[in-house]
């Protein structure tokens, strides 16, 4: 019997490992075909992870690009702005310098001047003073002559003169000079003397 069964046994473990390996040929292909489709899946996800990026990345400079014009377009105005102050800042400089050096040359000038006037009015005094010791020593010169002598020069003088010069004359000397000249003449050089004497304060 353990003869006969041998045959028998052996096909059946033949055909028991034919359908282990037809079933591990199935499953080693369809765990291929699992991979190659999740590799594919991977694939297409990845591409689609990365395609956004690169997409994003762009229309991003057209985006970015409007910012960085706008800060060039503000930092052109800064800089021509800053050029105008510059620019006014040195205009007035030049005026303030211009103006300083003006005030300079005319303070100069009024020192000049008020140098001159000094020295003018020192010459108005020098001059005053030597035409009144000029005029006194010609009162005392006309004093000391004869009145008959002294008064044709009176005749020719002019009033406003005459009547200086008698004014400072003693009086009876004054008189006889007067005395001594004709009416029309007296008379003028008379109303003139009055005149003054009227002017001078009475008090």
């Amino acid at each position: 019997m353990s003869n006969a069964e041998k045959p028998e046994a052996q096909p059946r473990k033949m055909r028991r490992r034919q359908k282990r390996g037809s079933l591990m040929i199935v499953a080693v292909l369809l765990a291929g075909s699992g991979v190659i489709r999740l590799g594919d899946g991977a694939g297409r996800a990845f591409a689609r992870a990365t395609e956004p990026a690169s997409k994003s990345a762009q229309p991003a400079p057209a985006e970015n690009c409007a910012p960085e014009a706008d800060a060039m377009a503000l930092l052109e105005a800064l800089r021509v702005r800053e050029k105008r102050v510059n620019e006014r800042e040195a205009t007035l400089e030049s005026r303030a310098q211009a103006l300083h050096l003006a005030e300079k040359q005319v303070d100069e000038k009024i020192a000049k001047l008020v140098a001159a006037e000094d020295a003018l009015s020192k010459t108005i005094t020098v001059a005053d003073k030597a035409a009144d010791e000029d005029v006194a020593r010609l009162v005392t010169l006309y004093e000391n002559m004869k009145p008959k002598e002294a008064a044709p020069l009176f005749e020719e003088m002019a009033p406003e003169f005459a009547a200086g010069f008698l004014a400072r004359m003693r009086p009876d000397t004054a008189a006889a000079v007067l005395s001594g000249l004709e009416p029309k003449t007296a008379y003028s050089i008379s109303v003139l003397m009055a005149g003054r004497n009227a002017n001078a304060p009475k008090n």
